[in-house]
């Protein structure tokens, strides 16, 4: 166990690098680029085994606990140690980052996506997964600091060289979003190493902000919050993502909302909670104010995007509802009590499989189509999924009204005790506030449930249907729509584990709020149990 999180983190940087070499003759296949997508498929395949190892010899008495750590001295000049270690909060991260880029490989080795040298892309690939395993596994600040820079690169060059239209534009548009936060971020991470003469997040968060002035507090709070917003993303930050998510192929969609999105939240809860108690309870009114109204934007844009004659375009749509989403998850983590934090927590996971799902589902309807503009999808001859492919159109339907917060599936819980810790938010924060923010989420939720079941009925049902049941089809015989293909194999195996997970999530909760409990309710005491 000592070893094995080092070995999860590591062993896709060493993926990345074997990629590029030559593939030994025994191994090539049908050609260098299938030995090469195998290849990703291996990898990502040992680094999920590794995941799991790690989750199933995890000691689940004691999840508030740092686990299978490794602490080595790296720059002893400045303090700073490559610290790594896994508690109840970070495992479901860590083990859902393994899982989402092992179904992405295996999608791109069954239908790679058009671009250039597939060798290129499966080292970007295994590049971005050190990464984002490693912010979540890292317990140091500058660690933690590169690591959440070390995405930014392999995301650029996946967006810019295999996405679709615009992706020149979206890729500058996130790197130079995203670079600039990360650039503010830095500052607020000296900041606090520097005023408490460590970088050690453990030390840090026991500390719990006394070693830090109140001054300190507010501008390494302002600076890092920054920086976390950009990467989140929160209203008004967020303009970059639905560019990003239109350009993206379609793995790169699923990763970027799957996993890129939850490294500023995880941020928020793992440095600046403990770390800058006074501070942050000071901007929690101001993160919640603005989370509220990014589910809000975000759900309005949707509706917008959905309504018939909009020309809208379904990745842009799911792209603009991640925005709300991840507003429950900030309006969870600003209430700073542990009901907000661990709904944050399982709302971060239940957004990841969920939108996930809708990334792959959206990429599948573009690859028949041609196209993810929703009023071709719904037009007389569009997509009809019921009739036409149902399989396809019934695991759509399922992942929409999961995203709406059905109970029963993943996407209730999270949002259901964020808003119930609004009710009743830490001391020290005002509660007439806090209610109008909940009132305002619950609000959004009846919007999200709207333009959610627009977009079933118009897509999964067609036009004509959706606008009369009982009406005859207008299409001549020769315009009617064909059967489309309906599930491949490869499709059913890289979804079927996102369609599980939601429902065991949604069903039985404890799965996840009985490891991140008692973590958040350590972390929140300053590392008292």
């Amino acid at each position: 166990m000592q070893f094995l999180l080092a070995f999860t983190v590591a062993i896709p940087l060493l993926g990345a690098v074997a990629a590029l070499l030559p593939a030994p003759p025994g191994l090539r296949g049908r050609s260098p680029e299938q030995a090469v997508l195998r290849h990703a498929v291996v990898v990502t395949g040992a680094v999920l085994a590794a995941a799991l190892a790690l989750a199933l010899g995890f000691d689940h008495e004691a999840p508030s606990t740092f686990q299978a750590t490794t602490d080595i001295s790296w720059i002893r000049s400045l303090g700073v140690r490559i610290h790594l270690g896994v508690d109840g909060i970070s495992l479901p991260l860590l083990v859902m980052t393994a899982l989402l880029f092992f179904l992405c490989a295996l999608y791109s080795y069954f239908k790679p996506p058009a671009g250039p040298s597939a060798k290129a892309f499966v080292a970007l690939l295994l590049v971005l997964e050190s990464g984002t395993l490693a912010t979540f596994a890292v317990l140091d600040l500058l660690l933690f600091f590169l690591a959440f820079e070390m995405v930014l690169i392999p995301m650029y060059f996946l967006i810019a060289r295999w996405g679709g239209g615009q992706r020149q534009n979206a890729a500058w548009k996130f790197i130079l979003y995203t670079l600039l936060g990360s650039v503010v971020m830095l500052l607020g991470l000296l900041l606090i190493g520097l005023s408490a003469g460590t970088f050690d997040m453990v030390a840090l968060a026991t500390d719990n902000g006394r070693g830090l002035s109140h001054t300190t507090q507010l501008l390494a709070v302002l600076a890092i919050g920054i920086g976390l917003a950009v990467k989140t993303p929160m209203w008004p930050l967020h303009s970059w993502l639905p560019d990003a998510h239109t350009a993206a192929p379609t793995v790169g969609s699923v990763l970027l909302a799957g996993v890129l999105l939850k490294m500023g939240t995880y941020g928020f809860v793992r440095i600046l909670l403990p770390v800058a108690p006074g501070g942050m309870q000071t901007f929690a009114p101001y993160l919640a104010a603005f989370a509220v109204i990014g589910i809000l934007y975000g759900s309005l844009a949707c509706l917008a995007l959905a309504r018939k004659g909009a020309r809208g375009d379904l990745k842009r749509l799911i792209a603009y509802s991640s925005v709300g989403h991840m507003g429950f998850v900030l309006l969870g983590i600003a209430t700073m009590t542990p009901t907000g934090v661990n709904g944050a927590l399982f709302a971060n996971i239940a957004h990841g499989l969920i939108t996930g799902l809708l990334f792959f589902l959206v990429g599948a309807l573009k690859d028949r189509y041609g196209t993810s503009d929703l009023d071709t999808l719904a037009g007389a001859t569009g997509a009809a999924l019921y009739g036409r492919a149902p399989r396809l159109g019934a695991l759509l339907a399922f992942a929409a009204v999961a995203s709406l917060g059905l109970p029963g599936l993943a996407g209730f819980w999270g949002e259901m005790l964020a808003l119930f810790a609004a009710f009743d938010p830490a001391a020290g924060l005002s509660r007439p506030a806090f209610l109008t923010f909940m009132v305002i989420g619950g609000f959004g939720t009846l919007l999200t449930a709207a333009y959610l079941l627009i977009v079933v009925r118009r897509v999964c049902m067609g036009e004509h249907l959706a606008a009369d049941p009982e009406a005859e089809p207008s299409a001549t015989p020769d315009e009617v729509p064909a059967p489309l293909a309906d599930l491949a194999p490869y499709e059913f195996a890289a979804w079927t584990p996102l369609v599980g997970l939601t429902l065991l999530a949604g069903l039985w909760p404890a799965v996840l709020l009985g490891l991140t409990d008692p973590a958040v309710q350590k972390l929140l005491a300053g590392g008292n149990s």
